[in-house]
Order: C-alpha cells, then structure tokens, then sequence
C-alpha cells in the first residue's frame, strides 16, 4: 500500500511551480493582506500561494508534506529572485506554534484536527485565507472522498470566533455556471486577544 507522503511525491516529481496560481481567494481578496508580517502557506504543494506572498513583501514559511514539491517551489522562487522559506513538514504531525503568524493560507487542503491549530497560530489581526472543496458539487472535480470534502458552513464552524471577511460557498444554488462552485472560500481575522 502506497503511503500518503509517496503518493506526493509521485505527483509533484516531475512538476514545476511556474504554471500554477494562487488560490483565487487569495488572489481576488489580496488587498487584505498585511504590508509585512510572517506568512505561513499551509500543505503548500508547488507554493503559488507562497510565491504570491513572498512577492508581496511578506516573510513566508511553506510547508509541504513532499519534498519533491519543496525542491520544485524553491527552485522557482530563487529563479523569481522571491525569499521564502521552503520545508518538507507534515503539518498534521508538526502544526504551527500558537501566535506565529501573520497571514496563513490553505487551498485544495483538509485536515479538520489541523484547523484549530491554524487559528491560534495566527497573531491578533492575523488574516486566514482558506479555499477548498465542498460535498455540494456542480461537477467532477477534486476528492471524492467525503472525509476531505466540506459539509455545509463548515468552515464557518471550524474557525468559528474568527471575524469573518469574505465567505462564499454557493454549492448548486442558482446557475451552476456563474459565481464560485464546487468549493468554498473563507477571509477571516483573528480578533485581539485580552491580556
């Protein structure tokens, strides 16, 4: 049986980061973002959400279970002229320190013990910007498997005390061919913890 690390690494040997993007929530709600601070990009496969940051200014941590994908994104970033910090993490077994970051990112990611983690790893005013998939699909893409798969509202209950920014999750509601299907979106901000 193949493990989960070998399974990425499969996917992401052959790969490159230079034709990938950032999550588009990342991407449409940049303006959020703050003009410096620490970034961490969670799970971060190739790093486009890590690139995205780090040419933003920010001081980016990436972590990724595949060391293949690691070598792919920091090779594309020395070649950008980006500094970032790459590593080879399973952040299920190693989550961020409480009150770490700035800015955390997680797309096409879900790992449901990880997410109370990643809220307290964000420092007060610290911004989450979260995309992945939901059970309620307009069509075949991403996992199958429900286990990694969004109910409805969940990521409104799983960072729940957050202040929420942006939340979209529009399901098969209306036209299946307009606004943003098949996954969901969270902008959120941690409040200011009392002394």
């Amino acid at each position: 049986m193949t493990s989960r690390k070998e399974t990425w690494e499969a996917r992401y040997r052959e790969a490159g980061a230079d034709g990938v993007q950032a999550a588009q929530v990342l991407r449409d709600h940049a303006h959020l973002l703050p003009a410096q601070g620490e970034a961490l990009d969670v799970a971060c496969g190739l790093g486009a959400n890590a690139l995205l940051l780090a040419s933003r200014g920010l001081r980016v941590s990436a972590w990724d279970l595949s060391s293949q994908a690691v070598a792919a994104l920091r090779d594309t970033a020395a070649r950008r002229g980006l500094h970032l910090r790459a590593e080879a993490r399973d952040v299920e077994v190693s989550p961020p320190a409480p009150a770490s970051f700035d800015v955390i990112t997680v797309s096409r990611f879900l790992s449901r013990p990880l997410c109370p983690h990643l809220r307290d790893a964000l420092r007060p005013s610290g911004v989450l910007f979260y995309q992945t998939f939901v059970r309620d699909k307009v069509a075949d893409t991403g996992p199958s498997n429900p286990a990694y798969l969004l109910a409805e509202n969940e990521l409104l209950e799983l960072f729940a005390g957050l202040r929420v920014l942006v939340y979209r999750d529009e399901g098969s509601v209306g036209d299946p061919h307009g606004g943003v299907r098949n996954e969901a979106w969270l902008v959120a901000q941690q409040r200011n913890r009392e002394p």
